[in-house]
């Protein structure tokens, strides 16, 4: 059988990253097709050496640094893809990716990070952060997110088997394509992290800092909050506003970017780790979780599925400053509530292993019943 796996592009290792990482593991014999590949050789070993086709918007002025910006084309691009010599294609799609052409006796599965969120419900809010929301750059911003809904539409046809990163992501691919998708959790590598029993008296958020992630909610609360301290571990293009928040205040500590082995250490330590977000899945609590660390959660999305309330975190119901501090309270008044080894056991159950055997078992099975 001769599979192919699509994945929209190859920039930086986040959490699409570690998706694709498992399906090449899985299928070590596939050909890999991606929009474009900037990713720096260091950070691209676990590629295994598979073959990777890329889209000619590769070869595009200034692709390396402003891929983004050719955005119209990528539908176009997509679909340039011959695939017609696979058996099994997979997709592992945010953006295009589910977009391919695939026949009727080829199997074509999506596992679905989320559909464009830009494209879709949170529109409106993308063109606000991008100051999109007026003017004739609004105006072609807007009708080329019209198009693309037209399309991403169209295209949700050519996919056999949806599988959704979250039950969250589950009701969107149903609100957005009207097709329905089982749940799968993206994989996250517990073995990573090891159990931290011994706390210290200190607040986590990390994250890139980027304005959906809320960071500067975050440090807003613990301006307020004095008497504790707040580490801030991330860099991004929300850096020196978030840096400005926290100046003059002692309690809180703007570290930016840190290596992987700081970042865990940091993490393991933590009284508790803050997430502000509404994430499609969030991999960050997970990874907390995977320390014996709780998380203190916006009670909307993916982290309704990834935090026990009361046994691994407790939730904040709303994205302010008021909620935020009433949760970090509630935290301080239950403390021997919350037991590291439980929420290391709880962790597991989104492991790496756990993810490829679900996705072997669920891809087989498909095959199996389409003969």
């Amino acid at each position: 059988m001769k599979v192919a796996i699509i994945h929209d592009w190859l920039v930086v290792n986040g959490g699409a990253e570690k998706v694709l990482q498992e399906m090449i593991t899985l299928y070590p014999g596939a050909d890999l097709y991606t929009l474009v590949n900037f990713l720096p050789e260091k950070d691209a070993q676990w590629l295994n050496g598979c073959t990777i086709h890329t889209s000619f918007i590769q070869a595009l002025p200034f692709a390396k640094k402003q891929y983004r910006l050719y955005f119209p084309l990528f539908p176009i691009a997509i679909e340039q893809f011959d695939l017609s010599g696979y058996d099994l294609v997979i997709s592992s799609s945010h953006a295009v990716a589910k977009g391919v052409i695939t026949g009727p006796k080829q199997t074509h599965i999506c596992y679905c990070h989320s559909p464009a969120r830009y494209a879709w419900d949170l529109q409106h809010e993308y063109l606000r952060e991008a100051k999109l929301d007026s003017g004739l750059k609004s105006v072609l911003a807007r009708y080329f997110l019209h198009k693309f809904r037209i399309w991403d539409t169209r295209t949700s046809n050519g996919v056999d088997l949806f599988i959704s990163n979250s039950n969250f992501i589950r009701a969107r691919i149903k609100k957005c394509y009207g097709r329905l998708s089982e749940t799968l959790y993206p994989p996250v590598d517990t073995s990573r992290f090891g159990l931290n029993e011994h706390k210290e008296d200190y607040y986590l958020a990390a994250s890139r800092l980027v304005p959906y992630k809320r960071i500067d909610l975050i440090v807003s609360s613990f301006q307020q909050l004095k008497d504790k301290k707040l580490i801030v571990v991330g860099d991004g293009p929300e850096m020196k506003k978030i840096a400005a928040l926290a100046s003059g205040y002692p309690n809180i500590s703007i570290l930016g970017y840190q290596d992987d082995k700081s970042l865990l250490s940091y993490i393991s330590k933590a009284k508790a780790f803050i997430f502000a977000a509404e994430e499609d899945f969030g991999i960050m609590p997970v990874e907390a979780q995977a320390t014996g660390t709780p998380v203190l959660a916006y009670g909307k999305g993916g982290s309704l599925e990834t935090v026990v309330d009361g046994v691994t975190g407790l939730f904040f119901s709303e994205q302010s400053t008021a909620s935020i501090i009433d949760c970090i309270h509630r935290f301080e008044q239950m403390p021997a509530s919350f037991d590291a080894a439980a929420i290391r056991a709880h962790s597991e159950t989104f492991s790496n292993v756990t993810f490829r055997e679900k996705l072997k078992y669920r891809i087989e099975l498909f095959l199996k019943e389409a003969r």
